[in-house]
């Protein structure tokens, strides 16, 4: 018998692509389910992320008209990443296999066959990995690649070209549940799981209507969190810096000490510049030595689970 697979779509604002996407997404599921792909119960879950517009109203009636499709309404706007979360733990005990993926129709939806035939072959994870970034502005191409490059650097587990289409098994859900902290950034949490995962290349499309719902400031917020939740290399570095200025203090003061026993200074330089130097050497050594401890206890703070159990043999 196959598998049920769910289909996990945040939603703001998407009056305007709704009835295309549910078009495709129909066409899509309901031919996976003809074919014996995945069950009959495979349902297309739509979130409702705080949405002014109609989106709601045309969740209902999507439900109302056909029963591929279950909608969850949240309170508020939550942002992309807890609604697209709120919909996973929600399909979770519903579903063998889910797949997340955007409203507006960048994510090529011809792909799912291929994330589905790969959660077969024994992969609890499928990323959905961009074959390119022609689709992108200079500058969004240009950040985005520097972006994953700088995560790489600073240790972090991150699949490049990846953002969060991609499929996870029931078991990978429950393995996401496990991490409580509220600043997500699933890009980098996802792949902490460990199970076995696979890649499947596709071509990102334009967005088919509507407006981005990531302008800049919002990456760069998102981006942030990504850095401060996975590395506490800045905080190192910061040390690290201390140490280099503290040392080259020692060397100016040593040279500041042989000019004045020479007598080519003017009264209280020696001072002056020791004090400087010293001083500033001192002060980010201890904020370095603090933001230790503070890292530490961040780590903390986010309950992160130690470990995964992958198999038990008794």
């Amino acid at each position: 018998m196959a598998d049920t697979l769910y289909l996990v779509i945040p939603c703001y604002n998407e009056e305007q692509v709704l009835p295309e996407t549910s078009k495709r997404l129909t066409k899509k599921l309901q031919g996976m389910i003809d074919g014996g792909t995945v069950s009959a119960q495979s349902r297309i879950l739509l979130v409702n992320d705080g949405s002014r517009d109609r989106t709601w109203e045309m969740i209902c009636e999507l439900h109302t008209k056909n029963p591929l499709f279950s909608g969850l309404k949240l309170s508020r706007n939550k942002g992309h990443q807890n609604a697209l979360l709120a919909g996973l733990m929600t399909a979770m005990p519903l579903c063998d296999m889910a797949i997340s993926l955007d409203a507006d129709l960048q994510d090529d939806v011809d792909v799912i066959d291929g994330f589905v035939a790969e959660y077969y072959k024994g992969n609890d994870v499928v990323y959905g990995v961009r074959n390119k970034r022609d689709t992108d502005t200079v500058f969004k191409r240009t950040t985005a690649v520097g972006f994953y490059k700088f995560m790489k650097a600073l240790g972090v587990d991150i699949v490049e070209n990846h953002a969060d289409y991609r499929l996870m098994s029931k078991r990978a859900l429950q393995g996401l549940a496990e991490f409580t902290e509220v600043n997500l950034f699933l890009r980098g949490i996802v792949p902490l799981i460990g199970y076995k995962s696979s890649v499947v290349k596709y071509d990102r499309h334009e967005r088919f209507a509507g407006e981005s719902k990531y302008p800049l400031k919002k990456m760069l917020a998102f981006a942030f969190d990504g850095i401060t939740s996975f590395s506490v290399k800045p905080i190192r570095l910061i040390t690290a810096l201390g140490f280099v200025i503290f040392a080259i203090s020692m060397l100016v003061l040593l040279y500041a000490l042989v000019v004045w026993l020479m007598g080519k200074t003017v009264a209280g330089w020696t001072t002056l510049v020791g004090s400087i130097w010293m001083i500033g050497g001192i002060q980010l050594l201890c904020l370095g030595v603090i933001g230790e401890y503070i890292g530490k206890i961040y780590g903390e703070v986010k309950r992160r689970p130690r470990y995964i159990i992958e198999d038990f043999l008794q």
